[in-house]
């Protein structure tokens, strides 16, 4: 089977957007992840906004996506760079992916839903996100499963009469933590997947003994540097596997700093322990940064409360390690919780300008001939 052409030409800033909490359509980005909740078969559910929401005007004759995707669509044909891939999966749906990859005729209902999503929806690709592979025979088949979802994502451009357009996308999201990646046989998935998203973050929180930095990229027990080095010496291209960033906090009550003891966390944004970056720091808090280990948090004294999280000046120093090790860009978990984008502390805005000028060029794709939805299938021109 003929191949299309590479799905990217540089370093790719990659946002989740999970919770429909704000639209990114203003920030800086050339690839959004959208999450849709799955049911056991592995097909949308229906009374999901982010599915087909009735968010806009829907008097048009005939059978219309509407919603968050027909805007994500819109935001297509004015940003040709930008794509938007669905992401399955997550801490909350892994649970489904083991007795799925593991038979062949689910794990082919699970392609085939795939891709109709990405044909009815207007998408450039899907997201794996498997938390996690328990053994190696999980690990086993979770290679079957992407090695039949690339062919399928080849076959269907092939049919589509696309192969001269850029290849559809087939990313996972990947671990930081030894205990899952060495379960992972990564020299056999990369032939199949476009990039590695390295969920860089969640190093420390309430289940610890002692504070800790969330996402440093040296010392401690976890670090990103260490989990680079592994992907990297199990035979992953440095172009494929992108950084990922935190856009959150978490928070340690009744310390008096980092690594030392606690008593409980704090209520956060939306659950306990945990702050979108947009609220941080908080009222009362000093800001600190630790260069040599690229961390920081916040403290404020007179509550005894630390807040992990990463500053600007550490993002930047990040994009730096990403340049000088040539990976594949930056991912962000997730974009609802960044800063307005005119807001100088704007995370995504600090990747872009830190990285700049060497992003990600190739077009997305807009023709979806095989769409149910008339306005997809028209280009939005009803």
């Amino acid at each position: 089977m003929q191949v299309p052409p590479p799905a990217t030409n540089g370093p790719v800033i990659a946002g989740y957007f999970a919770n429909w909490r704000g639209n990114p359509s203003q920030q800086i980005n050339t690839h959004i992840i959208c999450f849709c909740e799955s049911t056991g078969r592995w097909t949308s559910n229906p009374r999901d906004e982010c599915v087909n929401g009735r968010a806009d005007s829907w008097n048009d004759q005939g059978n219309n996506l509407y919603g968050n995707f027909k805007q994500f669509y819109l935001l297509k044909q004015k940003h040709r760079h930008l794509k938007v891939s669905l992401s399955v999966g997550g801490w909350t749906w892994s649970k489904n992916f083991a007795s799925v990859a593991c038979d062949p005729a689910k794990r082919q209902r699970f392609v085939q839903s795939s891709i109709k999503l990405i044909a009815d929806l207007g998408l450039d690709g899907v997201d794996i996100d498997w938390e996690y592979p328990k053994n190696d025979q999980e690990a086993f088949h979770y290679v079957h499963l992407l090695y039949d979802t690339r062919i399928a994502l080849d076959a269907y451009q092939q049919q589509c009469q696309q192969l001269d357009q850029p290849r559809l996308l087939l990313t996972v999201a990947v671990p930081c933590g030894p205990e899952h990646y060495r379960k992972l046989r990564l020299t056999e998935m990369q032939p199949y997947v476009d990039l590695f998203y390295l969920m860089a973050y969640d190093y420390a929180g309430a289940w610890d003994s002692k504070t800790g930095h969330q996402a440093a990229m040296f010392g401690g027990t976890l670090n990103t540097d260490q989990a680079v080095n592994y992907y990297l010496a199990a035979g992953v291209p440095s172009n494929k596997l992108v950084v990922g960033l935190p856009v959150y906090g978490r928070g340690f009550s009744n310390t008096d700093g980092p690594e030392c003891g606690f008593q409980g966390v704090p209520k956060g944004t939306w659950e306990e322990g945990q702050f979108d970056y947009k609220c941080l720091p908080k009222h009362g808090a000093v800001e600190y940064n630790d260069h040599q280990r690229m961390a920081s948090w916040s403290y404020d004294p007179h509550v005894r409360e630390l807040i992990t999280y990463d500053t600007p000046q550490i993002i930047t120093q990040k994009c730096d390690y990403i340049k000088q090790r040539q990976l594949g860009g930056a991912m962000f978990w997730e974009l609802s919780a960044d800063r307005s984008p005119n807001d100088p502390r704007n995370l995504v805005n600090t990747v872009y300008q830190a990285l700049g000028g060497r992003l990600d060029q190739m077009p997305n794709h807009l023709d979806y001939p095989n769409s149910e939805f008339d306005n997809m299938k028209n280009h939005m021109n009803l």
